[in-house]
């Protein structure tokens, strides 16, 4: 397999606080990559690594086989496009003039594919409107535009999703999947969003505490998520007694919901739970089976903690 990305072993620490510890990780080439933690975890740290915005503390990468070390490795990095934690556009400009200052920037000498640019992340008709005035969703859309004006083929967005309205959302998502099948551009997505991620993602690489704790392909994802039952309960804490009794874990053995719901990994006998709930005092009300998502897969990886 092609890869667009590898790194090995790339560590970023600040003073005490290792933000990447060791990080080692592979995108394949025409993919839709991924990238899964908490914030905190350290994604944002690797792309501006990647991005040449910081040095590694140790470690290295390889770019379209260029060693980060080497030096063609800025060669390499022509061929990336990227939105690193907000869009970088003026608000005072509109979307035209933000493309076309862009392509100054790079020292592209036409203006020629502005219009086509537009067209692409479905800004065309925003005429004169600045871009202080668009919505959270079009400045997005904006800034993968303004990443794209070096016609780069690997994309890297950093939680490109974050903060928008569903209709932002989609919009979005629409556009990485047509710039990914018809583009045949390579996307690195970093998220904590994961049921929207679900939707998009080829490939994963799931991140904890700066180290990459599991690879995989989404059908290697879709196979490896536990079936489980959605229980609804009388008594939430009399279920949790009765489950702990039984063997299960939190968090890994089963999972509480807002709502009460109570989800419980792998095929328990039904008649089983209902007697140890009735030792509690506990009714179960209904029992419904469904496939794991992925962020219960997520958290069966790094655990219920919490970071900040």
């Amino acid at each position: 397999m092609e890869y667009v990305l590898k790194t090995n072993g790339l560590c970023k620490q600040y003073k005490s606080f290792k933000a990447l510890n060791g990080l080692t990780m592979n995108v394949p080439r025409g993919s839709i990559y991924g990238f899964v933690g908490r914030n905190g975890a350290g994604k944002t740290t690797l792309i501006r690594i990647i991005c040449g915005l910081q040095l590694a503390t140790r470690g290295s990468f390889e770019l379209y086989g260029q060693q980060s070390f080497g030096g063609k490795i800025n060669t390499a990095r022509r061929r990336v496009g990227a939105v690193v934690e907000t869009p970088s556009i003026f608000p005072d400009m509109t979307a035209q003039e933000n493309l076309k200052h862009q392509f100054r920037v790079i020292g592209v000498p036409s203006f020629d594919k502005v219009g086509e640019l537009l067209e692409l992340v479905g800004l065309a008709d925003t005429g004169k409107k600045k871009a202080k005035n668009f919505s959270l969703g079009m400045r997005q859309r904006l800034g993968i535009a303004i990443a794209l004006c070096g016609d780069p083929d690997f994309l890297i967005l950093d939680e490109p999703i974050n903060g928008l309205d569903p209709q932002g959302i989609i919009e979005v998502r629409e556009l990485i999947l047509k710039l990914n099948r018809e583009k045949n551009i390579t996307v690195l997505i970093s998220s904590h969003i994961l049921d929207e991620l679900s939707k998009l993602a080829t490939h994963y690489g799931f991140i904890d505490k700066g180290t990459l704790v599991r690879e995989m392909s989404a059908q290697e994802l879709n196979d490896a998520c536990k079936k489980c039952v959605a229980l609804t309960v009388s008594d939430t804490a009399g279920a949790v007694r009765a489950l702990e009794a039984l063997g299960y874990a939190a968090d890994v053995g089963y999972k509480i919901f807002e709502d009460g719901r109570i989800d419980v990994y792998a095929q328990p006998n039904i008649t089983q739970l209902v007697h140890a709930f009735d030792k509690q005092g506990c009714e179960l009300v209904t029992v419904r089976e469904h496939d794991e998502t992925l962020e219960g897969f997520f958290i069966s990886l790094v655990g219920g903690e919490q970071h900040d």
